[in-house]
């Protein structure tokens, strides 16, 4: 059996995508799987069972992307063609099955949507497949024995992020002694081109007791680093919907973008929002390209709290 799968261009998209990858995969344990995915997605899926290829779609003015993955899948007949993306692609090959999804309400989560691609209900939650090398490379950057808290302070646009000086009081606090992760480390993940976000972080927390991996990980060793966490906190991000996909306890960051749509997914996942709404975030008018942060009405006080919350919360679980 061969099933294509056409999947996102963003990270977080992609990741809540992965649950209905898992059920594929667990429906049809025999069948060959290509993934069509956009080139910082496509990493997520270099461990999955059954993977015969794997597609980077690298998007094009246009619609020109399509193209392209049209002449690398239309020479074969495909079992079941699942096209995330809501393309004319599906309809234009052979397949026995076909399952394209529509845009959706606007204040569904994506995984239900998903879901109901197959009717699943309730629908299976997001799952990473992760490899022996990123587990033994998580291994080499994580010390074994000792609490580790991390945190994801950037965002892939400034609205989204909650101050690193914010973060760093967070840190402080939760890692002082008689805190819920006293004596913690505290391992910083960032992409590369994002260090000057987490600097700030970095800077204020003691010498020993940090583990900077900004730029140091793919994204499925970050996946094997979180999941070794006792907890992850951080902005509305793909890094966010890792965690929460790994099984960390894991609490997201939310202001201008919707929860109800994008909240992390898990048993052990939680969001704490800013007091403005994201409503009246957007009433207000704001351009993502140059606005500064839109989260600065979320106090410390109030994400220390959802981390109690979140650590009872897990703890009795």
């Amino acid at each position: 059996m061969h099933i294509l799968f056409v999947t996102a261009t963003r990270i977080g998209d992609a990741v809540l995508s992965t649950g209905l990858l898992s059920h594929l995969v667990e429906r049809y344990p025999q069948a060959k799987l290509t993934v069509a995915a956009g080139p910082a997605a496509a990493p997520l899926f270099e461990a999955l069972p059954g993977l015969e290829r794997l597609l980077v779609v690298r998007k094009r003015a246009a619609s020109l992307h399509w193209l392209p993955l049209y002449a690398s899948v239309a020479g074969r007949r495909w079992d079941l063609v699942v096209d995330l993306r809501g393309s004319a692609l599906a309809w234009l090959l052979r397949a026995g099955e076909r399952k394209v999804a529509a845009k959706g309400e606007a204040n569904e989560h994506r995984v239900r949507q998903l879901g109901r691609l197959f009717d699943l209900d309730p629908p299976p939650s997001p799952f990473l497949w992760i490899g022996a090398r990123h587990r033994r490379a998580a291994g080499v950057l994580l010390p074994e024995g000792e609490p580790i808290l991390a945190i994801g302070p950037a965002a892939n646009w400034r609205g989204k992020q909650w101050r690193s000086e914010r973060f760093a009081e967070l840190a402080l606090r939760l890692t002082a002694p008689g805190a819920v992760f006293a004596g913690a480390r505290v391992a910083v993940l960032a992409a590369t081109h994002e260090r000057a976000q987490a600097e700030p972080l970095l800077r204020a927390i003691p010498p020993g007791r940090t583990i900077d991996l900004v730029g140091a990980t793919d994204l499925l060793t970050a996946a094997a680093v979180v999941q070794r966490a006792a907890m992850f906190i951080g902005n509305d991000t793909g890094l966010m919907h890792i965690a929460a996909a790994v099984g960390a306890p894991t609490l997201g960051l939310f202001g201008p973008s919707p929860v109800e749509r994008y909240g992390p997914w898990g048993r052990c996942t939680a969001v704490v929002h800013t007091a403005v709404s994201a409503a009246a975030i957007h009433e207000a008018g704001f351009d993502h390209r140059t606005t500064d942060t839109l989260m600065d009405s979320l106090s410390v006080d109030r994400v220390e709290e959802a981390v109690r919350a979140l650590h009872d919360r897990a703890g009795a679980a």
